[in-house]
């Protein structure tokens, strides 16, 4: 069955809500959780410090995913995140594996 690696970028305010709800909800797809910093954020969501730096503060979580899989967390977020400003993309995986 096909895959994506389905990414999220977040508000850190929301990551506990956000990884309680993939816990919930991913099964047994893997994901994982990086802070980092954000550009091209909209200006009106950045504190005073963000806007001297050029850059906010954010999460980045990747997770593998099937497309129905993708399309359940999808509208799962859509539902319970509607307002944060949350960004997503997906990019299907050639290949994935585990070495052990």
């Amino acid at each position: 069955m096909p895959k994506s690696c389905l990414t999220l970028l977040l508000d850190p305010q929301i990551e506990e809500k956000l990884l309680d709800l993939l816990l919930d909800v991913a099964g047994d797809e893997l994901f994982v959780s990086t802070p980092t910093f954000s550009h091209g954020t909209a200006y009106g969501r950045l504190s005073n410090e963000e806007k001297v730096m050029g850059r906010s503060h954010a999460v980045q979580v990747q997770i593998l995913v099937t497309d129905g899989k993708q399309e359940e967390i999808l509208q799962l977020l859509q539902e319970r995140f509607a307002g944060t400003g949350l960004r997503y993309w997906a990019a299907p995986l050639s290949i994935d594996g585990e070495i052990a």
